[in-house]
């Protein structure tokens, strides 16, 4: 009987879960001259509270944030942009190896990144707002070479997380493809 409850209760709460979202990577990158050069540790995005989470953030009227009921990310935002900038630079073939902490990598440089928004932007039209501040260090001295900010944006039809996560998959393949692009000719 209790095997019975505890099974009727976890199929209600999983079909009022949020459904999960992932973001992908770009595929395709202009060529670069010349032989792969230097191996990239990329270390996990900071994030304010209200990004360092699953949910996916909505900015209403006055700053507001609430976050999205119908859909989440496939883990933490800054764990998920982590990937899917290893993957992007993996994508590119630039570099001899990247990597993140934790991969035994003796790395040359390191890539260090704060997300400063990544959510929904309620308003006339509305869209989707992805900034992301990147440092490219140089791993030997700590010295930073080279910082810069980059944005991307997507406009949004509708504000339900399958639009919406779309719309953020759109913006973050800009900002990524300037990323690897940038911190590829400085490495």
């Amino acid at each position: 009987m209790a095997l019975a409850v505890a099974l009727a209760v976890s199929g209600c709460a999983s079909s009022n879960a949020p459904q999960t979202y992932d973001l992908t990577a770009p595929t395709s990158f202009p060529t670069r001259p010349g032989a792969q050069r230097g191996q990239l540790m990329v270390v996990e995005p900071k994030a304010i509270a209200s990004l360092d989470t699953e949910r996916i953030a909505v900015r209403g009227a006055g700053g507001a944030v609430s976050y999205l009921t119908d859909g989440a990310w496939a883990d933490r935002l800054p764990k998920l942009l982590q990937a899917r900038i290893i993957r992007a630079f993996e994508n590119a073939n630039h570099l001899r190896s990247v990597g993140r902490p934790g991969d035994r990598l003796a790395s040359d440089f390191q890539l260090l990144s704060e997300i400063r928004s990544f959510e929904v932007v309620v308003g006339a039209g509305g869209e989707v707002v992805v900034e992301v501040s990147v440092k490219l260090v140089n791993d030997r001295s700590g010295r930073i070479l080279a910082g810069q900010v980059f944005s991307g944006r997507a406009a949004v039809g509708a504000i339900d997380a399958a639009t919406v996560s779309a719309a953020f998959d759109r913006a973050l393949q800009t900002v990524l493809r300037d990323v690897v692009v940038w911190a590829s000719a400085r490495v």
